[in-house]
């Protein structure tokens, strides 16, 4: 039930107080006076009282405790209807409320004055009001799937079934009427079975073959290997993402490219191929990276969520803070809401985002668990590996050097405690030093090297102090950047040497400070301080051997070189500054930086004896420490740290492991302000009042519908939800719960949609109330429950389909049929379809002879690009001869704002939404198309081409081309109509009319 929707005057103080009796419970009175009621309340008055984002006048009407709670002072009287003010503002001649809409019929007065007589009765004290007036899940989608009994049958009927999928039709059949239709003949079954489970068509001598072909089991033959073709998967993928809503592109205003999003396209296809049982596919697509870590489908899998469209704008640059910052992002976890939840399902979950459902057991608090699921995730590039066994001992490794670490600071920090109170005080004072962030994010950050593909690219910076000058201490201040989420230490050196030498060329130098053999850990901003002991040099020099992990590549950044003469004075302050690489991006990054005295550990108030003070207390502290380091501890750290050296080379010669996949990401590189969510935790997700983000409730977190009871709706078996990927995991065992009904009959329905043009319930995105019903209830249960409870093989249940004597009926109207059931709902006959704009275009290149059957892989592009603040996407530039393009239309580049034209006009699926059931359109301009665009024009050439090149005879050139588009030999008529064409037209003419004919897009 939705918000009240017109408005009470705000300056109105109205309070409730409760009788002495109080109001009488939903047992002691009738509960239709209080369904009344609400309705009178949800209409007009609870968008402006209510207890979650407003409350004008102090006065809300949507919960128990806000009407009759303690705080309730005065207003409805239960008992006394003429001694409430409420009925007071509602009644008489010119009543006060509601102001801005009509005043309330009598009828709806007396409905309220009712109400207050009887008691005020509230059924439900722990419900809100809207959420009491919600519909009931008294609803055939809702029902448990009970076991279904196959249909027995005698005679012509027993005869005509097949497999249990006819016992249910023929049953439906004989009620209706209604009579099944022949089989149809080989030549038509080939062509359908072929389109059907793979997109392609066969070719001549294919169907020759299984026309002549005396096995019995020939048809059952050929769907095995159909089922087994490579295309097969490519062709079932397609419908698939088709749902998801699957693109290249972000859409929306700046429709900028995702130019690794085909990952997840490509996972699909190989999933159909494998025959991947359904659950294993909706775990690794919800949570596979949680649930199967270190494997490259967990990660890429995961695309499905984020699919769809992405508001660069929005999220990019709208600053953090503002309200459309967060209307951005509630939208974006709505877009996954129906991506995940209404896909798998098929409910329209979406429509409860400003109230309860109005037909549906969906309540709106439910909405909004449903987007804590995906609070802590947004749609960004991630990595993902590419050799899981290479991944898994990347990871062992990785842990190994951690254990090695910790037992190495563990022995550490076992002696640095026999220094006592002077370590202990240092140490404090160095944390106090430091805590003052004051320089932190200053435009200047530092000296940034070049960014390289290697981290053992060497590399150097150095400081020219313009003298030899006696030197103390040498500091290195490490810097700050948010990108990758790296912060503090960023690009600090992983091996380095410090180096003293006279010349700038350093062929003389003396080495103060060797870190070269092992990794050094990340200081933070804790500056790094070596020690010189006076002696003299003129250039000071950081030479790097292993470079900090930027994000697939490598770099080394300092915010401050700073070189301490004995006075404590820095000499390097201002000085030049020289490097074999730099990155200069004023103000940010440049080599005058490295000289500048701002660094991140400095006061917000620069202190000219910080530094000085602050590289002492470290330098003593590493003082005392090494005293404390006696020969035996030395050999022990030593023995760990060439352990860890060990570890770090196998893990350094282990080849590249990881590609980059757009999927649900919780680490990434900022992007403007489009940063990942704080700490890697989920944000923070409130009920809105009437979906308005400025009218924030309860805080709520992570569920699905509650209208299945018996399903744990709000994970409360999970222990943590406070971690990102446990809710996408629990989301998908509640999906994928035995017990939930959606979930199995709705892709059993998805899957027959496809074979037959129309699925058992025709409406495949909404089982609700305002969807169709099933046509055959028992048949969808039965295959629900089959699909459930065997292997859930896609292929199990193609097969089971598409041998069944319904799949193969011959087409042909029957009038006398067609009388009673003109839709063929009962299935009757086979439907004749048009086939998709994928199937059209694949099929238009494998008659012609230029298809190229190259598997997965980036998507070509059928446009002229160009990549603009907001792109340009040119499809009059694109080159039909391009040999890139001519591979599988599943493919392609697919634009989200801007389609291609022939595959629009064709009727491909809508990329800026998530297509659960293509239009089919039949229109001049399709036609027009087929004669007359520039890729039909030049296929219709390569056509005459193959044509030309096997005969001379325009006879044998017209056989020739209906064998090839349409598996069969032309018949005398047909030949008689067409050699004019050829002989005064030529044979691009003639092949052109051969792709326009319905012949060529349409199956029977």
């Amino acid at each position: 039930m939705r918000w009240f929707e017109t408005t009470v005057t705000a300056g109105l103080a109205l309070a409730i107080a409760v009788a002495v009796a109080g109001p009488v419970q939903a047992a002691e009175a009738d509960e239709a006076s209080f369904e009344a009621v609400a309705v009178i309340f949800e209409n007009n008055c609870i968008r402006c009282h209510n207890a979650e984002g407003t409350m004008k006048g102090d006065l809300a009407l949507s919960t128990y405790e806000s009407l009759f709670g303690p705080e309730a002072a005065g207003v409805v009287r239960p008992g006394n209807a003429d001694g409430s003010r409420l009925l007071a503002m509602i009644s008489g001649p010119e009543p006060e409320m509601p102001r801005q809409s009509s005043p309330l019929s009598d009828e709806q007065v007396q409905t309220v004055r009712a109400w207050i007589d009887a008691g005020a009765p509230w059924p439900d004290r722990d419900r809100m009001l809207e959420d009491l007036g919600m519909p009931d899940a008294d609803w055939w989608s809702f029902k448990p799937i009970e076991p279904v009994a196959v249909p027995e049958h005698e005679g012509a009927d027993a005869a005509w079934v097949r497999n249990p999928i006819d016992a249910f039709v023929i049953d439906k059949l004989r009620e209706q009427g209604l009579s099944p239709s022949p089989e149809a003949d080989r030549r038509t079954l080939i062509r359908r079975i072929y389109y059907d489970l793979t997109g392609l068509p066969p070719s001549y001598e294919q169907v020759e073959a299984f026309v002549n072909d005396p096995d019995p089991k020939a048809y059952e033959k050929l769907v095995d290997k159909l089922l087994a073709s490579p295309a097969y998967g490519e062709r079932w993928a397609r419908h698939w993402l088709d749902m998801a809503g699957y693109a290249d592109t972000h859409g929306f205003d700046k429709d900028k490219t995702r130019n690794n999003a085909y990952h997840y396209r490509d996972y699909v296809v190989r999933s159909f191929n494998e025959g991947k049982p359904y659950e294993r596919f909706i775990r690794e697509q919800l949570a596979g990276d949680v649930l199967y870590p270190n494997t490259k489908d967990g990660v890429v899998a995961t695309g499905f969520i984020v699919a769809g469209g992405w508001d660069f704008v929005g999220h990019v640059e709208l600053r953090e803070g503002t309200t459309d910052k967060d209307l951005t992002r509630s939208l974006d976890r709505d877009e996954m809401i129906d991506t995940v939840f209404g896909g798998l399902t098929s409910l329209t979950v979406a429509c409860a985002r400003c109230h309860t459902h109005k037909f549906d057991a969906i309540a709106h608090e439910d909405y909004y668990r449903m987007q804590a699921v995906f609070a802590g995730i947004e749609r960004a590039p991630r990595p993902f590996p590419k050799d899981p066994q290479v991944a898994a001992k990347r990871e062992q490794l990785i842990k190994q050097i951690a254990d090695v670490e910790a037992r190495l600071t563990e022995l550490t920090e076992q002696v640095s405690t026999q220094g006592g109170g002077d370590l202990t005080q240092l140490r404090k004072k160095i944390t106090s030093m430091v805590a003052d962030r004051g320089g932190k994010g200053h435009a200047s950050r530092g000296y940034h090297s070049d960014i390289v593909d290697d981290p053992a690219t060497p590399g150097w910076v150095q400081v020219d102090l313009g003298e030899p000058t006696a030197i103390a201490h040498i500091v290195l201040a490490p810097t700050f950047d948010t990108f990758n989420n790296i912060g503090d230490g960023f690009g600090f050196p992983v091996r380095f040497k410090v180096e003293l030498s006279n010349d700038a060329d350093f062929a003389e130098r003396v080495v103060v400070d060797d870190q070269s053999r092992t990794d050094f850990p990340n200081p933070g901003i804790v500056p790094h301080v070596a020690t010189a002991d006076g002696q003299k040099a003129r250039y000071v020099r950081v030479s790097v051997n292993k470079r900090a992990n930027r994000q697939d590549d490598y770099i080394f950044a300092l915010a401050e070189l700073a070189v301490l003469n004995a006075a404590g004075e820095n000499v390097a302050r201002g000085q030049a500054v020289q490097s074999d690489s730099s990155i200069e991006a004023a103000n940010r990054w440049g080599r005058a930086n490295l000289t500048n005295g701002i660094y991140e550990a400095m006061p917000a108030e620069e202190d000219a004896d910080h530094l000085p003070a602050l590289a002492e207390a470290v330098a003593r502290e590493r003082e005392i420490t090494e005293e404390l380091f006696d020969d035996a501890f030395r050999a022990k750290r030593q023995q760990l740290l060439d352990e860890i050296a060990a570890l770090q080379q196998q893990r350094e010669g282990l080849p590249e492991a990881t590609g980059m996949v757009y999927a649900a990401a919780t680490e990434f590189s900022s992007q403007g302000n489009f940063t990942p969510p704080p700490n890697g935790e989920p944000r923070p997700v409130h009920v809105l009042a009437r979906g308005e983000v400025t009218q924030p409730g309860k805080e709520v977190g992570p569920g699905a519908i509650g209208a299945l009871e018996h399903l744990d709706h709000h994970f409360q078996a999970i222990d943590d939800l406070s971690k990102e990927g446990q809710r996408r995991a629990a989301a998908a065992e509640w999906i994928l719960d035995k017990d939930n009904p959606l979930t199995w009959r709705s892709i059993v329905n998805r899957i027959w949609h496809h074979h037959f043009g129309r699925g058992i319930v025709a409406t495949l995105q909404d089982f609700g109330r305002m969807g169709e019903q099933p046509t055959h209830p028992q048949l969808l249960d039965y295959l629900a429950l089959e699909f459930r409870d065997s292997d859930q093989s896609f292929k199990d249940l193609h097969r089971m389909i598409v041998t069944s004597a319904t799949y193969r009926q011959a087409s042909k109207v029957r009038s006398d049929m067609a009388a009673l059931d003109s839709g063929n709902h009962y299935l009757w006959r086979m439907n004749v379809r048009k086939l998709e704009a994928e199937a059209i275009r694949d099929a238009t290149m494998a008659v012609s002879g230029t298809l190229d059957r190259e598997m997965y892989g980036p998507g070509y592009r059928l446009f002229g690009f160009i990549d603009d603040h907001s792109p340009h996407y040119l499809y009059d530039e694109h080159d039909v001869d391009n040999p890139d393009t001519l591979r599988r239309s599943i493919y392609r580049f697919i634009v989200r704002s801007v389609p291609d034209p022939l595959m629009e006009t064709l009727d491909c699926a809508d990329p800026a939404q998530n297509v659960h059931v293509r239009n089919s359109t039949l229109t001049a301009l399709q036609a027009l198309s087929l004669m007359n665009n520039p890729f039909m024009v030049r296929q219709s050439e390569h056509f005459a081409a193959r044509l030309s090149g096997h005969a001379d005879n325009p006879v044998e050139q017209i056989r020739r081309g209906f064998r090839l588009a349409y598996g069969r030999n032309p018949n005398r008529d047909e030949i008689e109509l067409l050699m004019p064409i050829v002989q005064e037209h030529g044979l691009a003419n003639f092949a052109r009319l051969l792709y326009n004919a319905n012949e060529m897009i349409f199956i029977d």
